[in-house]
């Protein structure tokens, strides 16, 4: 039976056990209970800082961080998430930024047959490809590769298992990002958080940890909280955090 881990809104309410659809005018889903913050110094940063935060009485409280992470190798561009539509550069297939902006964490993704994590959880095979051509109907989507839909696939440069196909362990562990939630064609596909290369080692557009620090994060999220993933510059915060509820950080 094939697995489809579809980025849509609709498809990550499933399959984050109830994760709401709307958002709220703040961009934050009242019934999100955790959030990941990324902060750049510039839409041009290839590395950022990590916060993590969780709600309490309707007021957010710091969990941990700062932890560095990678960014995309050209910056970061606005996405298409829960938050408003944004003035400025936008997410293209193939630009080479991380999207900007708020979406849902979905499920968690890895080589191993199990994951310590509060997250689902999703085990690829080296048959599990994510579709990043724009022309094929099964853009922006996760599947196993059979006879049947090969050739909606051939192309896709995004193997699941980059550890069977391309001898590195970026994907042994990491998260679907919700982006792009209606698979819009060419704007965007296949964002993950994942395993770095290295500290100075930028994405493909994905945002990249530390192992250690990818493990923490797992263990800490849970579906039942429907966590999402904030990730601006810091000037786009400092713009946005009132409108947003966003958590209070001292940025220097």
């Amino acid at each position: 039976m094939n697995l489809k881990t579809l980025f849509g809104t609709f498809v990550l309410m499933i399959l984050c056990s109830g994760a709401p659809a709307m958002a709220t005018e703040h961009a934050i889903p009242v019934a999100s209970q955790q959030m990941v913050l990324v902060l750049a110094e510039s839409e041009n940063s290839q590395t950022a800082m990590l916060y993590t935060f969780y709600r309490d009485q309707a007021h957010w409280q710091s969990h941990s961080g700062p932890v560095p992470v990678t960014l995309g190798r050209t910056g970061l561009a606005w996405g298409i998430g829960l938050h408003p539509a944004q003035i400025g550069v936008q997410k293209r297939e193939g630009d080479g930024k991380a999207p900007a902006g708020v979406f849902y964490l979905g499920d968690a993704f890895g080589a191993g047959s199990e994951l310590v994590t509060g997250l689902h959880y999703q085990p690829m095979t080296k048959e599990h490809y994510c579709v990043d051509v724009p022309a094929s109907p099964l853009y922006n989507q996760t599947l196993i590769k059979t006879d049947a839909n090969a050739e909606l696939i051939d192309g896709s440069t995004e193997p699941m298992r980059r550890d069977l196909h391309l001898k590195d362990s970026q994907y042994n562990k990491g998260i679907f990002v919700g982006h792009n939630p209606h698979n819009q064609a060419g704007a965007g596909s296949c964002i993950f958080m994942h395993i770095w290369r290295a500290a100075d080692k930028p994405t493909a557009g994905c945002t990249a940890l530390d192992e250690s620090a990818i493990d923490q994060l797992l263990a800490w999220l849970k579906a039942d909280q429907s966590p999402v993933l904030v990730q601006l510059t810091r000037a786009d915060y400092q713009r946005l955090r009132a409108d947003w509820a966003l958590p209070l950080v001292t940025v220097p």
